[in-house]
C-alpha cells in the first residue's frame, strides 16, 4: 500500500469512528494517530459522554498513543482526523510533536451543523479577545509576595528534570 492509499485509509477510519461514535452517545468526531513505527491509535469525541470538555477525538487519540508508548512526544507521527482540529487540538498536536495532520471536513463544514469554533480560531487574532475570555497578567504587591519566576528557577536548577 502506497502512502497516499494508506493516508486515505486512515482518514476513512477516522470518519468511520466519528460516525459510530455518534451512535454511542458521542460527538461526530474521530481521529487516528499513526506513530513513526507504524502503530495505530484511535480516539473519538467523548465530551458529552464523560462531561470532559477536553475529550476531543484528537486528544483522546494522542492520549492513547502517548500512554501506550510511555512518552509525551509523538515525533514522526501523523494525525488523521474526521474534521479540522480546533485550536485546542492543534495545540495538543503541537505539544505532542506530531509531524503532520490530515483532516476530512473543515471548520466551516462543522459550523454548518452547529459546531462553530470560529470564536476560538479568531480569539488569538482578535485584539478585543478579553471580552470573550479575560486573560491578563496580575501583578502581585511587592511586600511578602513570592518570586513569580521561582517555579522556572527551580525547574532550571533541577538536575533530574525531564525537558519537553
Amino acid at each position: 500500500m502506497n502512502s497516499a492509499t494508506a493516508a486515505a485509509s486512515f482518514l476513512r477510519t477516522a470518519l468511520e469512528l466519528a460516525t459510530s461514535n455518534v451512535l454511542n452517545h458521542g460527538g461526530p468526531f474521530g481521529a487516528v494517530v499513526v506513530t513513526a513505527d507504524g502503530r495505530v491509535f484511535e480516539g473519538v469525541n467523548r465530551v458529552t459522554a464523560t462531561n470532559d470538555p477536553t475529550a476531543h477525538a484528537e486528544i483522546t487519540a494522542i492520549r492513547a498513543a502517548c500512554a501506550a508508548r510511555e512518552t509525551f512526544h509523538l515525533t514522526g507521527a501523523t494525525l488523521y482526523t474526521s474534521c479540522e482540529p480546533c485550536p485546542m487540538c492543534l495545540g495538543a498536536a503541537l505539544w505532542a510533536r506530531v509531524d503532520q495532520v490530515f483532516y476530512a471536513a473543515d471548520r466551516h463544514d462543522a459550523a454548518s451543523v452547529g459546531f462553530d469554533d470560529a470564536a476560538f480560531y479568531e480569539y488569538f487574532e482578535n485584539p478585543g479577545r478579553n471580552s470573550v475570555l479575560p486573560a491578563r497578567k496580575l501583578a502581585l504587591p511587592p511586600a511578602g509576595s513570592p518570586d513569580i519566576l521561582q517555579p522556572f528557577t527551580t525547574w532550571n536548577e533541577l538536575e533530574t528534570r525531564i525537558d519537553y
